[in-house]
């Protein structure tokens, strides 16, 4: 069975991650220029790089339906610069998972698939999509809601070992962002990590640098262009996060329950 995800970046590829290794053949559309800032787990790195590898799965850049059907009958994630989704519907998914994380829907229909999945707010079940996946840190991350909406965006990002706002790097200003860090290195505080324009893009806490921009992306100002780990564990930057691996395990329950409920897992392979 075919899964279209949409988004291919940190919280998408754990879903993807979960989805594959149950069994599932999954196709990923994303920005041909992508904005993903935790690159080193994101299968978005394969429209950059033609392919990527997060753990063991490998995931390869396809130009066209055609292509992205080859790459999952060899057993690999397809990654199509295809944010709208021509080439992905092409496919005739099972199911549409909608990870962009945007806090809004950009276009996701009820209608696109049999089983239809919203990432986060801006979703609700039963109008838009069958399911909706928490993605707020704490006691409700990762729950699937078969009716209303997951909880609305509060601006600020999940609380890691005492930092929230604080793990953030942000553009100054507009411009062309370019890093002189790289995702793994150790930051301290007041520590340049890159440049826009000339203007330092700096860490406001000691941890590890998990993710940023690439070279080259335009930025707005005030754009979310990097991010500090202070548990400031190396290995955390090349591997699926809990966060990601939680919501992905919340999009499969959302599979599996409308497979069971429709029967669709008998007629299709």
């Amino acid at each position: 069975m075919i899964i279209w995800v949409r988004g291919a970046g940190d919280i998408a590829t754990g879903v993807a991650f979960r989805l594959h290794k149950s069994g599932f053949s999954v196709v990923m559309s994303d920005l041909a220029q992508p904005t993903s800032i935790r690159r080193t787990i994101c299968f978005s790195e394969a429209i950059i790089k033609g392919e990527t590898t997060v753990e063991d799965i490998t995931a390869r850049f396809a130009e066209n339906a055609a292509e992205a059907k080859v790459i999952i009958n060899r057993g690999e994630v397809a990654v199509l610069a295809d944010p709208i989704g021509e080439s992905a519907r092409a496919l005739n998914p099972v199911a549409v998972i909608d990870a962009i994380l945007a806090k809004r829907n950009l276009g996701t229909m009820i209608d696109d698939a049999e089983i239809v999945v919203g990432i986060g707010p801006g979703f609700t079940a039963g109008v838009d999509c069958h399911a909706v996946v928490e993605t707020m840190r704490g006691h409700t991350l990762g729950r699937v809601y078969y009716n209303g909406s997951a909880l609305p965006d509060t601006g600020i990002p999940g609380n890691i070992a005492g930092f929230t706002l604080e793990r953030l790097l942000r553009a100054p200003r507009a411009g062309v962002f370019r890093g002189i860090k790289q995702i793994g290195d150790v930051v301290e505080p007041n520590e340049v990590c890159a440049y826009v324009d000339g203007e330092p893009v700096i860490s406001r806490i000691h941890g590890v640098l998990r993710g940023l921009l690439p070279d080259g992306i335009t930025v707005y100002e005030g754009m979310k262009s990097g991010d500090v780990d202070p548990r400031c564990e190396i290995l955390h930057c090349f591997t699926v996060s809990d966060k990601a691996l939680s919501i992905g395990g919340g999009a499969l329950e959302a599979v599996l329950h409308r497979l069971s409920q429709g029967g669709y897992i008998w007629k299709q392979k």
